[in-house]
Parts: C-alpha cells; sequence; structure tokens
C-alpha cells in the first residue's frame, strides 16, 4: 500500500492545517467570547471531571504547565465554584481537588455546542456523498490516531 512519493508528506500537511482550523472553530463555537473561562481553566477542569479527585502537582504535571501557573488556574476555577479541595483521605499532607456539580455539568455543555454547531454545518454545507466521504475520513483518522508507524 504504498504511496507515491512526496504524497504523504502533501496530505500529512493539508490535513494537519484541516485539523488546526477545524480545531479552532470548535473551540469558538463551544465557548463564547462571553465566558470567563481561559482555554487552560476549561482543559484543567476537563481533566479534573475525566479523571477524579487529584492533585495540583499531578494536574500540573498532566497540563505541562509549572505548579505556579496551575495553582493561578485552580483559583480561579475555586473562585467560580467550580472545583472543591479536600484532604487526602489516605495522606492528610495532600490536598486533592474534585470538580463540583456545576463544574461537571460546564464541561458536559462543550461537547454539546460543539456537535450542535458541526451538525448544523453538515446539514447547511454538505450533500450526501460528502457527508459519506466525511464518515469514511473519521474511521481513516481514528486509525491514524491509533497508528505507530
Amino acid at each position: 500500500m504504498a504511496v507515491e512519493e512526496g504524497r504523504a508528506e502533501e496530505t500529512a500537511a493539508e490535513l494537519s492545517k484541516a485539523m488546526t482550523r477545524l480545531r479552532a472553530r470548535l473551540r469558538r463555537e463551544s465557548a463564547p467570547e462571553t465566558m470567563p473561562w481561559t482555554w487552560s481553566q476549561l482543559t484543567t477542569l476537563g481533566r479534573v471531571v475525566e479523571t477524579g479527585p487529584t492533585t495540583a502537582s499531578e494536574l500540573a504535571q498532566g497540563e505541562h504547565v509549572r505548579r505556579q501557573s496551575m495553582a493561578e488556574t485552580l483559583s480561579a476555577l475555586r473562585g467560580h465554584g467550580l472545583i472543591v479541595s479536600e484532604p487526602d483521605p489516605s495522606d492528610g499532607r495532600k490536598t486533592l481537588i474534585s470538580a463540583t456539580r456545576e463544574g461537571r455539568e460546564l464541561m458536559a455543555t462543550i461537547p454539546a455546542a460543539r456537535e450542535a454547531w458541526l451538525s448544523a454545518a453538515l446539514r447547511s454545507l454538505l450533500g450526501p456523498e460528502e457527508h459519506r466521504v466525511l464518515l469514511e475520513a473519521s474511521a481513516i483518522m481514528n486509525r491514524l490516531a491509533d497508528a505507530e508507524p
């Protein structure tokens, strides 16, 4: 299944550009500019919702930021009532951060807003054949995401 010389590189560059543009648009559609949270705050909150109770150090490591930056992010999230901190029952020296009900509900709205915009765009802009092609492309992209070349 060899691809002609230079074709894989061209496809990789175009796909990367397209994914970057679509990701930026999905971000814009899912978090209106009126939201008081930054993307770093939302990704941190998403990690807390996904992983469950965790420490600030684990969050900083997972988000690839300094502990001081993570402390600022957590302070903002705490100020908005999206997280709470409690002593670790198994190690009193540690503090565990958990999402509040409001934090979990906020994170649930983001994929819904993205999918609503994307569904509307797909319905209004694409014909049946393009829908089929995108569905096939989605399967290919998932295979790529799992690949170990």
